[in-house]
């Protein structure tokens, strides 16, 4: 468990769309891909003092996609990717559940899948997190919602599913981001400007 940093801010990071290609179920640690600036922005978040925590929504495990041993293959191969170009997450929070799929204890309706914030929540607790000055980034409004609601910002990429979802769908979300970014590395400049200025900067788009 990394040492927790009292009110240390948090960039709380989707895996599949933002850190690494989606590829639909990721079922094989070959499958993995990190992003071309993947790399470079975490390694910005570390060097920053800003924490770089991994949040994700993993059912595939309740749809009998893969297995639990699977899911930690490949999150280690995300880890590895990101080790060899100097990056690191100071730790991954992994919803394994869905609410219809499955059986228990992976089937069940939990308060950590987003878009709920008890990841986030969960993740600020163990490591003595300041909710609002961190940030949540994904490609889905699910994940802008999940920051939201943890009273942290909400931040879409235009990577993965992002693009899409912001061009064609957003007229039927329920929530705004904060910010939309190009991808990962455009999100942590945004929130390290939000971070130095002291408050957020009005949304871009």
């Amino acid at each position: 468990m990394p040492e927790a940093h009292p009110g240390r801010p948090a960039v709380f990071l989707d895996r599949d769309g933002c850190l690494i290609e989606e590829m639909g179920y990721l079922n094989h640690p070959s499958r993995v891909r990190i992003l071309p600036r993947t790399a470079a922005a975490v390694t910005r978040l570390n060097a920053a003092g800003i924490a770089a925590v991994m949040a994700t929504n993993q059912a595939g495990i309740a749809r009998g996609y893969f297995s639990a041993e699977t899911l930690d293959e490949v999150n280690a191969e995300v880890e590895r990717q990101l080790a060899e170009r100097g990056a690191r997450l100071d730790a991954l929070y992994v919803c394994v559940h869905h609410p219809s799929a499955g059986s228990p204890p992976y089937r069940q309706v939990c308060d950590c899948r987003k878009p709920k914030p008890g990841l986030l929540h969960r993740a600020a607790s163990e490591l003595g997190l300041d909710l609002a000055r961190s940030v949540m980034v994904g490609d889905k409004p699910s994940d802008v919602e999940a920051g939201q609601a943890a009273g942290a910002a909400g931040v879409l990429v235009l990577t993965g599913y992002g693009r899409g979802e912001w061009e064609y769908l957003r007229h039927a979300w329920t929530v705004k981001p904060d910010h939309v970014a190009e991808d990962l590395l455009d999100a942590v400049d945004w929130v390290i400007a939000r971070l130095g200025a002291g408050e957020q900067p009005p949304c871009s788009r």
